[in-house]
């Protein structure tokens, strides 16, 4: 029996798992984020049924070191968690990036199945993704393989539009992170129309061919397609499963998808991008999948 945690700043959810990709009744509860002999505490309480733990954590963790970098959990940022955490608990513990196990549940159980490279695209309250080539999370460096979302490649000068290169809270200036998240496409439209519109209203506007949400929707996918369709060119990925809150759109993904593809070298038959298949939990369901190919002791990572 695999325990497995979907961990974020505010809420840890948790369930059990008899089988890879399957899960049970979903638990929630509020995340300890201060204090570490806490957060262990909880962990114990949510897992005492279980021979091992596998968690998807909104943090990077360096597969040479095992040490993670997590913003929004204290305790855990610059530990080396999975080690810690099998040592207080007695049990092997694996540790992964949110974004990793969307990209794995995708590969394995969704929309990437019968594909050898897939890319996994976050859109929501940030810009991330996670790269799995032949069923297996490629980390890379730091950990940070798939977080196209970060470095200065903001096009400035999109559609001929002047749009400033917004800061972000990795500290550099023309992230994507930082204007193709929710709260980035609210932004764009407020530096272009001068309104405030919550990213669900824009969208709703934009369905309508409201003719501001239209242009905002437009400087949109010309900011973000260049970018990723070079990515996309780097892993060779064959489809990308889009996930987050904007992904609920699908016609924005697949306005993004034309886009992309007009710009990549590779011509793919059909649609590239991809609206997420597996339903409920795809956090919770790729760490479960990477728990389950555990070979025994605790993963660095």
């Amino acid at each position: 029996m695999i325990a497995a945690f979907d961990i974020g700043g505010t809420h840890i959810r948790a369930a059990l798992s008899s089988e890879p990709g399957a899960i049970g009744p979903i638990r929630r509860v509020a995340t300890p984020t201060g204090n570490f002999g806490d957060f262990v505490a909880c962990l114990a309480e949510l897992s005492e049924d279980a021979d091992r733990l596998a968690i998807s954590v909104a943090g990077c963790c360096d597969p040479l070191t095992g040490r993670m970098k997590v913003a929004n959990i204290p305790c855990l940022d610059g530990r080396s968690a999975a080690n810690d955490l099998s040592q207080a608990l007695g049990r092997p513990v694996w540790i992964g990036n949110d974004a990793d196990c969307f990209a794995l549940a995708e590969a394995l159980q969704g929309s990437g199945r019968g594909h050898r490279s897939v890319f996994g695209v976050i859109l929501g309250t940030g810009v991330g993704g996670g790269l799995v080539i032949d069923g297996k999370i490629i980390t890379g460096a730091g950990g940070f393989a798939g977080e196209w979302g970060h470095g200065p490649v903001q096009d400035s000068r999109p559609l001929g539009r002047d749009v400033p290169r917004m800061a972000c809270g990795c500290g550099q200036a023309g992230c994507l992170d930082a204007i193709g998240s929710a709260r980035g496409i609210e932004r764009l439209h407020r530096h272009l129309h001068g309104m405030d519109l919550s990213a669900r209203a824009l969208l709703e506007l934009w369905q309508q061919d409201n003719a501001q949400a239209t242009d905002t929707i437009a400087v949109w996918t010309e900011i973000m397609a260049g970018p990723l369709a070079m990515v996309l060119n780097v892993i060779g990925a064959s489809i990308v499963p889009v996930g987050g809150g904007l992904a609920q759109v699908p016609a924005l993904v697949a306005a993004l998808d034309a886009a992309v593809r007009a710009r990549r070298l590779w011509q793919s038959p059909g649609a590239l991008l991809v609206p997420a298949e597996v339903p409920g939990e795809p956090g919770l369901i790729g760490a479960t999948l990477a728990g389950w190919a555990m070979d025994g002791g605790a993963a660095p990572c």
